[in-house]
């Protein structure tokens, strides 16, 4: 069975199977998931009688529709009886991601005292005399906002606050595991910006930082810089400084690998929103050769009619030669590709036309700009936003 897309953990899914109590019956079962084109990844047996025995098959698939697929590959062999099947990803996220947990002890009427009424008036008391103390006597100092409006949700657009929490827990998650930092999602009911700054500013004397998250450009720029401005702890917003740092690290690595540098490269963005603004400009600002921008409407350019602020910064601060065509045409001869916009914009055909030793970062996220199959055909380094995609991206940041 053809499939366009790669089989990944994010579609994973288990089947609980009854089969006949025969030596055959679980081969086969392996059998016609691999033929449907799944990847097996755990076989368990949960229950057995001298007729029958119970599996749990545990097997990555490429999307829901492939899933649908391949349990129907094994309703179709005989004996088979399909009982139940779990989306992995689902089960993960019954009842959230992350929770509060205490770091004091409550065992007994004094730790009770002090922790809480009467003792905690003091500590109150002594943060009221002097706010510094918040940093050293409360959570403040370890404990980050992770905040969006839900406009601009991965790659999947203005899903709302709600829709957006899972990745808000996802990031929370992160911070703690990977920094040991405690963060909390701040998922606004609101996309107007006076009242996201509005409402950032006065719930930040709880938190030690904030992290903007998926909120679309250009509004985005304009709540990152006021923040900036009003808190005096630092205003991240990930979708720019954290995918244009991640971004020149890898390319940094990448141009090693092919033996170019920086200044004489051509690059091309696909995306001039958040993340697709900040690497540009922080790639400017290391020396690059040269970058065309390119958005729905083309490549951005001097000239270009009815452009937001940002775009026209781009038009005028990129694009040495003021091409004006599409992504396909911006393509050709360039030395790397940024993608930080929308799947399969792009063939192995146009990365074919691409300079020697050419480099591809298709980073859209669920999904890729391009098949990294087809970029691996012809580019030297590939890499993709998705961390379960087989790519390259461990070997440029290396």
């Amino acid at each position: 069975m053809a499939i366009t897309r790669l089989p990944s953990a994010g579609f994973s899914i288990t089947i609980r199977i009854a089969v006949p109590a025969d030596a055959s019956s679980i081969g086969r079962l392996t059998t016609a998931a691999g033929e449907a084109g799944a990847i097996v990844t755990a076989l368990d047996v949960v229950d057995s009688d001298p007729a029958h025995v119970i599996v749990d098959l545990t097997c990555d698939t490429a999307d829901a529709t492939h899933a649908d697929q391949v349990v129907n590959a094994l309703t179709k062999l005989d004996g088979v009886d399909v009982r139940k099947v779990s989306d992995r990803t689902f089960l993960l996220h019954l009842g959230g991601k992350i929770e509060v947990s205490s770091k004091v002890a409550l065992r007994n009427r004094d730790e009770l005292s002090r922790a809480y009424t009467p003792g905690v008036a003091r500590v109150c008391q002594a943060i009221a005399e002097n706010p510094a103390d918040a940093r050293r006597l409360t959570i403040k100092r370890n404990t980050v906002a992770v905040v969006s409006d839900g406009s601009a949700v991965l790659g999947l657009g203005n899903l709302g606050p709600a829709a957006s929490l899972p990745v808000m827990e996802g990031k929370a998650a992160l911070f703690k595991r990977f920094g040991g930092v405690d963060a909390w999602p701040v998922v606004l009911d609101t996309q107007d910006t006076d009242e996201i700054v509005s409402i950032v500013k006065a719930i930040a004397p709880a938190y030690g930082g904030i992290n903007l998250e998926d909120i679309a450009a250009p509004r985005c720029f304009e709540i990152e810089a006021r923040l900036r401005e009003a808190l005096d702890i630092p205003v991240f917003h990930d979708d720019q400084h954290g995918t244009a740092i991640c971004v020149l690290a890898a390319l940094t690595n990448a141009l090693r690998v092919v033996g170019k540098q920086l200044s004489d490269v051509r690059v091309v963005v696909s995306g001039a929103g958040a993340a697709g603004t900040a690497i540009m400009k922080l790639l400017l600002r290391q020396g690059v050769g040269d970058i065309i921008a390119s958005d729905r409407r083309g490549a951005l350019h001097r000239g270009m009619p009815d452009l937001n602020p940002a775009w026209q910064w781009l038009a005028e601060n990129t694009n040495k030669e003021n091409y004006a065509g599409d992504l396909a045409g911006a393509l050709r001869g360039a030395d790397v590709f940024i993608g930080v916009s929308a799947p399969n914009l792009l063939t192995g055909e146009d990365i074919a036309t691409m300079a020697k030793d050419a480099i591809v970062f298709a980073l859209a996220n669920p999904d890729p700009e391009v098949d990294p199959r087809e970029a691996r055909r012809y580019a030297a380094v590939v890499a993709t936003g998705r961390s379960d995609q087989p790519n390259q991206i461990n070997n440029v940041l290396a």
